[in-house]
């Protein structure tokens, strides 16, 4: 992996404020993309004819596409230079969004979300480092602010934007919205972004990037397919489990062999970073589940519009704008573990609340939730990520900034795959306990006053269209169950991921100033 540093000092450039905007759009491009489809899913889910659980492949499918191809920016930059990478990536993410819109098959959505990462995963590194290169050292802190607000106020804007265009629109406006962005974006970078950045021939481990690849798509196959195939019982998961069991062995295998790793092992044998990356898996696995689970709740069980749901999924990335802004001032002055473990406190409380939803809960309560969860992902990731660099070597850390946000991307599939097929599984066991005493001869049913066999109106033990509403309401019923009880897991999940906090230690020094580099 090849590193993307920044200059102490950076050389006077003209269109400063051109060239800003012209990354920042591409910035909001990206981080918009991670929020702005979650509300429309229900709405792709039956233009494509896909369940609840394949259509969450359109979310992982990027996510892991992305954390396959981040690594090799700083590498192509190198090879080719910046700005070619630059705008390759920005047509392909622009072209391939309109393929996504386009889409007519769940197989179509899915290949096109896939390669819609692959060329988006370079954009948000290589903005960063133009946005290092621009500035002077004493100016990077206000224009990395600013550009982090666009980071963080695009997955606040994303619900409600995603909420209105699939509601006035339709879900494909999702993505076509990237196209007069996107292109925007294309002529100020062709425009204003001047590529005086050198060529390399560094080596590239071709090896150990194709058994990782070859492992991550595996392994996230074996996750999102392995509910329907009914996990090990079918032949197909249990031949993604073994590729992805076996590449990884030849990966840590290759890994110690050669000479310059596509990811260096001696990165865990520094005890932050190892335990920060297992936090960061964990935190990424429980906050971007919540993000995919929510919407198809709010909207299939609790009947709100899709712009409502945007709406009350906004507050979330209020509360994590709010908490970035205060953490800033708390790191140096406050144990960094403590920030982390009250973010992790305000995730657990959250959790907790959501664990007790019901179907006649109000709007207030889910806003509610969203937003403490919210303030606590700003206190966590922050500082997490500081602690993860905190104890490396000065010359590691350009490579571990690659495997941390790899790993972390790997987290956050995974999650999203992992808690829908608990609450799949989930759905199917209440359904059955609630039906086994749903019966004519129950007394409990019989006493109910109601006039269809001991119902009231419109259930009944008699009719068919009785009875398809007796049974859509005990899916509604069961469905609601099975979330509170994903909720419940993720509440206890928080609890048990503090003690790791013990195994990250404070960082003796800060690291050296004007000394950053982006490598993803």
């Amino acid at each position: 992996m090849a590193s993307i540093a920044a200059t102490a000092a950076a050389l006077p450039v003209k269109n400063r404020g051109m060239i800003t905007i012209s990354i920042m759009l591409a910035t909001i491009m990206t981080a918009l993309d991670t929020t702005i489809a979650n509300v429309a899913l229900p709405h792709m889910a039956g233009s494509v004819s896909a369940s609840a659980d394949q259509i969450t492949w359109v979310l992982t499918s990027y996510i892991i596409a992305t954390a396959i191809m981040t690594p090799m920016t700083g590498w192509l930059a190198g090879r080719v230079g910046r700005k070619r990478v630059f705008v390759v990536s920005i047509i392909g993410f622009t072209l391939t969004s309109a393929l996504c819109g386009a889409a007519t098959s769940l197989e179509q959505i899915v290949l096109f979300r896939v390669l819609q990462g692959i060329f988006g995963a370079a954009m948000m590194p290589l903005s960063q480092a133009v946005m290092l290169d621009l500035f002077t050292l004493e100016e990077r802190g206000p224009a990395m602010a600013v550009w982090g607000m666009g980071v963080m106020v695009a997955p606040i804007v994303g619900p409600v934007l995603g909420g209105w265009l699939t509601d006035d629109f339709s879900w494909r406006w999702v993505f076509y919205i990237n196209l007069p962005i996107g292109i925007l974006c294309l002529a100020g970078v062709l425009t204003f972004l001047h590529d005086d950045t050198e060529t390399s021939k560094k080596r590239f481990d071709i090896t150990g990037f194709a058994l990782l690849s070859i492992m991550l798509a595996a392994f996230q196959l074996f996750l999102d397919r392995g509910e329907n195939n009914d996990w090990f019982h079918s032949a197909e998961t249990q031949i993604e489990a073994g590729v992805a069991g076996i590449a990884l062995i030849l990966f840590l295998i290759h890994s110690t062999l050669a000479d310059k790793p596509f990811i260096p092992l001696e990165l865990f044998r520094d005890a932050n970073f190892s335990a920060a990356s297992v936090l960061g898996i964990a935190v990424g696995l429980l906050v971007f589940s919540v993000l995919a689970l929510l919407p198809p709740m709010i909207e299939t069980l609790l009947g709100y519009p899709v712009i409502t749901t945007g709406l009350v999924t906004a507050p979330r990335g209020v509360g994590s704008l709010l908490s970035m802004f205060f953490v800033g001032r708390l790191v140096g002055k406050v144990d960094t573990r403590i920030i982390i473990l009250s973010g992790l406190s305000l995730f657990a409380v959250a959790f907790y609340q959501m664990s007790h939803f019901t179907l006649l809960m109000n709007a207030y309560l889910i806003a509610t939730t969203g937003f403490i969860q919210g303030l606590g992902t700003g206190l966590v990731f922050m500082p997490m990520t500081m602690l993860a660099f905190a104890t490396l070597k000065p010359e590691m850390r350009a490579d571990a900034t690659g495997v941390f946000t790899l790993l972390r991307n790997l987290g956050n599939s995974a999650g999203i795959s992992i808690m829908q097929a608990i609450f799949t599984s989930n759905v199917q066991v209440v359904h059955a306990r609630l039906v086994q005493g749903l019966r004519p001869d129950n007394p409990a049913v019989i006493g109910g006053g109601g006039q269809h066999g001991g119902l009231p109106a419109p259930f009944s033990f008699t009719n068919p269209a009785g009875l398809a509403a007796l049974n859509g309401e005990v899916g509604r019923q069961a469905a609601m169950v099975a979330y509170v009880d994903v909720f419940h897991l993720m509440f206890v999940t928080t609890v048990l991921m503090m003690p790791l906090l013990l195994l990250l230690r404070p960082a003796n020094q800060a690291p050296a100033a004007g000394t950053s580099s982006v490598d993803h």
